[in-house]
């Protein structure tokens, strides 16, 4: 393998090196830091051995007078007069073949499993390309993950990109297990899922080991620590992606990519940004918040003339819980929805504690109803919203006026509230329910209100159903609900 060789680093300044300019470096090539010829690098607390691992790099800056490169493994106990740089004339890639499923690798997608290293001869470039709009398709198809609130009302579609906002110490790591454990695509046995851990503490880090191997063959998981060097966070997400493209367009699979958590790649990427001296945007994110979630993010969806896709469901921590945060407000703007995280829930012993209300997929629409779930799934999501909308009405209301002072349909709506909360949105840890569950649930909770109150369902639909014994009474039908009468 031909490469370039420099002796001497003229800065260190945190994870950034400068080294005088050298001819034939590119940007983005990957550089290897190694110390002086017969030494090893006594930091990282390991033996001479382990120190004296090359520390993996890329060029970020490149031009005549300089270059900056970005070290992974970070630059404790170097030793700029004698270190080397050694620029390989390649980016970052990672080997590829069908033996990475069921594998686990770090950060830089090297293996953790003590399985060896993957044996092919392609390798991809992580940093990949945003998928041409022209070359998309539509995405379709309803992916079940086995939670009623996402099935039902917030739909997650193929080929879909749809963010789970959450806070810090609400359980959307356990959401996240329980979503990589039992998604599936009805009628797809070729469904894989890609889950990568973007700064885990330990514990986190064996709970998806453990909780994850019942996946088996059809899961890949990229493990990037709480103590890992911090600017490690900005490759792990390419690193996951770069595998699920080739499990979706090279394989034909349909891969689901989970990554938590995209705030501390975000934070990251905000270290980095104050290293090279860049200007500051909000909160003291990089100007370019925006394009570089947008370079993440765009590589999910359906290829023409390819049979697998790509789905992909972040995770990020909203900084005090606030959605204006950059972090959630950039990925708002590029993705198609989100999943948003109740703490009010989670303090009543709610899990998974998804608010319905300002929860959206906008591509639910055409991925449900006749032909991918059932031809009364739009119209019952639509009412389940509605009634919780009025629930929360009633309740501002009690608080005012007292509970004893609302009429009959108003404490049914409480009633209604408390029940959609307690058995529908709520369920345990281990339960999987199908989309059908799902949608009777939601008709058995919708008989517990008066018929008038339902206004977004077809009568026939409720005939269907709802059981008579569950129905209102035949006075409480709106006009224009009510079966026309017998001649």
């Amino acid at each position: 393998m031909a490469f370039t060789e420099y002796t001497g680093i003229d800065k260190i300044d945190g994870p950034i090196v400068m080294l005088k300019g050298t001819p034939g470096v590119g940007y983005d090539e990957v550089v290897e830091i190694l110390p002086p010829e017969g030494e090893f690098y006594g930091a990282q607390g390991g033996s001479a051995q382990e120190g004296s691992a090359p520390r993996l790099g890329r060029a970020i800056m490149v031009s005549e007078e300089a270059i900056m490169v970005q070290v992974f493994a970070g630059t404790e106990g170097l030793v700029p007069a004698t270190s080397r740089a050694r620029f390989l004339g390649r980016p970052l890639e990672i080997t590829l073949g069908p033996s990475i499923l069921g594998r686990t690798f770090d950060g830089l997608g090297r293996p953790l499993d003590g399985s060896g290293p993957v044996y092919s001869d392609i390798k991809r470039n992580v940093n990949g390309s945003p998928i041409n709009p022209m070359a998309r398709v539509y995405p379709r198809d309803f992916i079940n993950t086995g939670f009623s609130t996402i099935d039902v009302l917030t739909t997650l579609i193929r080929g879909q990109k749809l963010p789970i906002f959450s806070g810090n110490g609400l359980p959307h790591n356990q959401l996240a297990i329980q979503i990589a454990s039992q998604a599936k695509l009805v009628g797809a046995e070729n469904f894989a899922v890609v889950f990568a851990g973007v700064g885990i503490k330990h514990d986190d880090a064996a709970a998806f080991a453990s909780s994850l191997s019942r996946r088996g063959t059809n899961l890949v998981l990229f493990q990037n620590l709480a103590d890992d060097p911090v600017i490690e966070r900005i490759a792990t997400p390419r690193y996951a992606l770069t595998a699920a493209e080739y499990l979706a367009f090279d394989l034909g699979m349909h891969v689901l990519v989970i990554v938590t958590d995209i705030t501390s790649y975000c934070e990251a990427l905000r270290e980095l940004s104050v290293s090279r001296g860049e200007i500051p945007s909000r909160k003291g994110y990089p100007s370019y918040l925006y394009s570089d979630l947008a370079s993440l993010y765009e590589r999910a969806g359906v290829l023409k003339g390819k049979e697998g896709s790509i789905t992909f469901l972040p995770i990020l921590t909203m900084p005090n819980d606030d959605i204006t945060n950059p972090v959630p407000d950039q990925t708002g703007f590029i993705t198609e929805g989100q999943i948003v995280l109740s703490r009010e829930l989670d303090a009543r012993g709610v899990y998974p504690p998804i608010d319905p209300l300002p929860s959206l997929s906008r591509l639910m629409k055409d991925g449900i109803g006749k032909g991918y779930t059932r031809e009364d799934h739009p119209s019952v999501s639509s009412q389940l919203f509605a009634c919780y909308s009025r629930v929360q009405e009633v309740k501002a209301l009690a608080e005012v006026v007292g509970r004893d002072e609302l009429g009959e349909e108003d404490k049914a709506y409480l009633a209604f509230g408390e029940e959609f909360e307690k058995t529908y949105i709520s369920q345990g840890r281990d339960e999987n329910r199908d989309i059908g569950q799902s949608l009777d649930m939601s008709w058995r909770l919708l008989a517990s209100l008066p018929v008038s109150a339902l206004t977004r369902v077809s009568m026939e639909d409720m005939e269907k159903y709802i059981k008579p014994n569950q129905r209102g009474k035949p006075e409480d039908v709106p006009e224009s609900k009510a079966a026309p009468a017998e001649s």
